[in-house]
C-alpha cells in the first residue's frame, strides 16, 4: 500500500547543509505582476457565538467566486480583495456550525479586526437516521462516487504555501510562496498534479539548529499528496478498506449540509503502520468534504523507516506525532481541493548528549483561486519535483514588493514573532539573491 512517503525528512550534518544554501537560477521568477487594480484588506477573527472560542481552520470565501482563505490556529484571517468584489458577501463555514454570510461592505478594512460569531448547528442523529446505517457502506459509496463528485476537467489553481520548522518551541525556519497548481481530473489516474513557484520568501536561523538541519522534501507537492480523493491508495480504495475498521461517530452540519462522521483505524491484525482518523462524508452526495487523520506510530522502528530518508551516524530519531488535514469546497455540484495541513514531530537523541531535542515540521497549502479555462500543463523545467527541497529553491523567487497584494493564511502569533525577529536577515538574504 502507498503511504505519504514524500513527508520524509532529511537529516544532514550542518556543514553539508551549508553547501546547499546558494540561490538557484531559472524557474518562473521572471513572470511580472501586471494586475494594477486596487485592493482592500479585511482582517477578522471567527469565534463560537456562545463561548467566544476561536474556530480554527474555518473557511472564509467570497460568495459566487473561487476566492477563499482559512483561519489560523487563533481563528484569525486576512483576505485581500479587488474592489470589484466588495459588493459581495463573505461566507463563513465550519464543522458543525451554521454557514454565515456577511456583506463585505459592512466590514471594517485594513488594521481593524472584525469579530465574526458563528452559531452551532447540531443535528440530532435520529433526525437523519431512518434506518440502520453501515459505516462500511458509507465509505464504499464515497469511494465509488469519487469520479462523479470531484472535478472531471483540469483546473489551474493559485495557492499560498507555508512551511515551518521548530526546534523545541523556537521557530528556526519559515518559508512561504505563492504557487500555481495544475490540478488533474479526479477520474484520470494517468494525469498527475504538478506545481510551480510564482513568488516566494524564506527566513531561517541556522545557528539555532546545532549540528542537525531538518529539510522537508517536495514542498507544495507533498501538501497536494494529502488530497485523499485524488491520492486514494492508502485509505480510499476498495482494496484498502479491508485493512480498516469503521464506525459512525456522529452526524454534523457543514455549510448547511448534513455529514456523517466516520471514524477509521487499522485492524488489530494488520502489522504495517497505517492511518486512523475521521472522514466527513456528505450524506446526500457521498462526497468526502473533509478528513482529519494521523499516522499510527505504535511501531516506532517501522514509522522511522518511512519518515526518515537520511541521518548522521550516532543519531536516533523517533517520530512522536504525524497529523494531517484536508478540506474541499463544493461549487456547481463538484468538490474541489481547498486546503491541507501536515504536522510531524520528531525526537532526536545523540548517543553522547544528555537531553533530547524535539523538531516539529508543519506545511500547509490553501487554494485562493482557480479556473478551468485554458488550462495547460507547466513546462518540465518550471515544475517542482518530489526530490526538491523547498527551503533551498524558494530564494530564487524572491520579490519583496509582491507580498502586499496577496491572500495569505494569517500567521499565528508565534510565527509572526519569529518573522519579526528574523526580518533583517530575511531582507539581507533576499537582496543578496536578487543581486546574483
Amino acid at each position: 500500500m502507498k503511504t505519504f512517503k514524500n513527508f520524509s525528512l532529511i537529516l544532514l550534518a550542518l556543514l553539508l547543509a551549508f553547501s546547499s544554501e546558494s540561490a538557484i537560477s531559472g524557474g518562473v521568477n521572471s513572470k511580472k505582476k501586471t494586475d494594477q487594480q486596487s485592493f482592500v484588506t479585511i482582517r477578522g477573527k471567527v469565534v463560537d457565538a456562545e463561548t467566544g472560542t476561536a474556530l480554527v481552520f474555518a473557511t472564509v470565501a467570497v460568495s459566487e467566486t473561487n476566492v477563499a482563505v482559512v483561519t489560523n490556529i487563533d481563528g484569525e484571517f486576512t483576505i485581500k480583495l479587488g474592489e470589484s468584489l466588495t459588493s459581495k458577501n463573505l461566507e463563513f463555514t465550519f464543522l458543525g456550525y451554521k454557514t454565515k454570510a456577511v456583506p463585505i461592505s459592512s466590514m471594517r478594512e485594513d488594521g481593524f479586526k472584525n469579530i465574526v460569531k458563528m452559531d452551532a448547528a447540531p443535528i440530532p442523529i435520529k433526525e437523519i437516521i431512518v434506518k440502520p446505517i453501515d459505516p462500511v457502506d458509507i465509505v464504499y459509496k464515497a469511494i465509488v462516487k469519487i469520479g462523479k463528485n470531484y472535478e472531471t476537467v483540469p483546473n489551474l489553481m493559485t495557492a499560498f504555501y507555508r512551511e515551518t520548522i521548530r526546534k523545541n518551541r523556537t521557530y528556526v525556519s519559515i518559508g512561504e510562496a505563492v504557487v500555481e497548481i495544475f490540478k488533474a481530473p479526479y477520474d484520470n489516474d494517468i494525469r498527475f498534479d504538478n506545481a510551480r513557484i510564482y513568488k516566494g520568501r524564506k527566513s531561517s536561523d541556522v545557528q539555532k539548529m546545532d549540528t542537525v538541519l531538518f529539510k522537508l522534501e517536495g514542498g507544495p507537492l507533498s501538501a497536494l499528496e494529502l488530497d485523499l480523493a485524488k491520492n486514494t491508495e492508502a485509505i480510499l480504495t476498495i482494496d484498502a478498506m479491508k485493512y480498516y475498521d469503521y464506525s459512525l461517530s456522529s452526524v454534523i452540519e457543514i455549510d448547511g449540509r448534513p455529514h456523517y462522521v466516520i471514524s477509521f483505524k487499522q485492524k488489530p491484525s494488520v502489522d504495517m503502520p497505517l492511518f486512523m482518523g475521521d472522514l466527513y462524508i456528505d450524506s446526500e452526495s457521498s462526497a468526502i468534504s473533509e478528513a482529519e487523520f494521523g499516522f499510527n506510530l505504535a511501531d516506532k522502528a517501522a514509522a522511522s523507516s518511512i519518515f526518515i530518508k537520511k541521518k548522521p551516524l550516532g543519531m536516533q530519531v523517533t517520530p512522536e506525532l504525524a497529523t494531517y488535514m484536508v478540506k474541499y469546497r463544493v461549487q456547481d455540484n463538484k468538490w474541489h481541493f481547498e486546503y491541507s495541513r501536515a504536522e510531524v514531530k520528531f525526537k532526536v537523541n545523540w548517543k553522547r548528549k544528555l537531553f533530547n531535542t524535539y523538531y516539529t515540521t508543519m506545511s500547509e497549502i490553501a487554494i485562493t483561486d482557480r479556473t478551468d479555462q485554458e488550462v495547460i500543463k507547466f513546462a518540465g523545467k518550471d515544475r517542482i519535483k518530489y526530490s526538491d527541497i523547498f527551503s533551498d529553491k524558494v530564494s530564487a523567487f524572491a520579490d519583496p514588493d509582491f507580498w502586499g497584494e496577496y491572500n495569505v493564511i494569517e500567521p499565528d502569533q508565534s510565527i509572526d514573532a519569529a518573522i519579526r525577529r528574523l526580518s533583517k536577515k530575511l531582507k539581507f538574504s533576499d537582496r543578496q539573491d536578487l543581486e546574483k
